[in-house]
């Protein structure tokens, strides 16, 4: 009897290929490629005006890719525009300036996706938004207003109503940017939750020690080109291209 057991590859959510962004004249992303599959949690780093962000928020179809294809459920979504906002029900966005809406409660925040877009009765809506409030660890502030919150409460509560769509793959745009040192902290604590509960993350962040410790992946983005993908300790024990080198020194260094 053959007892060999056969490993189960990892569905594939994504797959980025050839992708290219102008602005203008000017070549943002240059022929970017990779793949996403289940379970990855990805954190993209690079020195500012890399073109990390226009890659996440390409992805999301927030900025619309000047050519390459992005495929996801065996559909190239740059050609099937019609279908985005399904689309990003399966690809969730977090952005750093939280993008809540003030005039309604944190729970109201949460709940608006679930009614607007995928049509939940009320009731199914706030059981669902309490559930990834509470994840989050807020709850407790189900009745307040934004303005009311820190940065790190309010990007706790963008998280939670991210979530709260099920996407198949959140994408986080420099999550932490935006917050005071001591809020970054609290954030970062859930992503880490988040990515130990399995959720397929891809991460724009600054945050070099986090990479390092919660990434199964590491892309290295110069002046719009992947660099390198590789695992953690490749990228930062043993990093093959000599750009991933200098980057890593200025970082460490404080110069980047």
């Amino acid at each position: 009897m053959d007892n060999k057991v056969f490993a189960i590859e990892p569905q594939q959510i994504l797959k980025i290929k050839n992708l290219v962004k102008y602005f203008g004249k000017r070549e943002i992303l240059k022929d970017i490629s990779f793949d996403v599959f289940q379970g990855d949690v990805i954190c993209i780093i690079g020195a500012s005006g890399s073109g990390k962000s226009t890659m996440l928020r390409c992805i999301n179809m927030l900025e619309i890719p000047t050519s390459g294809e992005i495929i996801h459920d065996e559909r190239n979504v740059v050609e099937e525009q019609d279908k985005l906002t399904l689309y990003r029900t399966k690809v969730g966005m977090v952005f750093q300036q939280f993008n809540l809406f003030n005039n309604m409660s944190v729970l109201e925040n949460c709940m608006v996706g679930l009614v607007k877009v995928l049509k939940q009765d009320k009731a199914t809506a706030k059981k669902t938004s309490l559930h990834f409030l509470e994840k989050v660890g807020m709850a407790q502030y189900i009745n307040a207003k934004p303005h009311q919150l820190s940065g790190g409460q309010k990007q706790r509560v963008a998280i939670a109503r991210a979530l709260a769509i099920q996407p198949q793959v959140l994408l986080m745009d420099e999550p932490t940017s935006a917050l005071d040192t001591q809020m970054v902290g609290e954030v970062l604590a859930v992503m880490r939750e988040l990515a130990k509960d399995g959720l397929t993350m891809l991460i724009v962040t600054h945050e070099i020690a986090f990479a390092r410790e919660v990434a199964s992946r590491i892309i290295y983005v110069e002046d719009g080109v992947i660099v390198e993908d590789d695992t953690p300790d490749v990228i930062f024990n043993h990093p093959k291209d000599a750009r991933t080198k200098a980057f890593l020194s200025r970082v460490t260094n404080g110069l980047a």
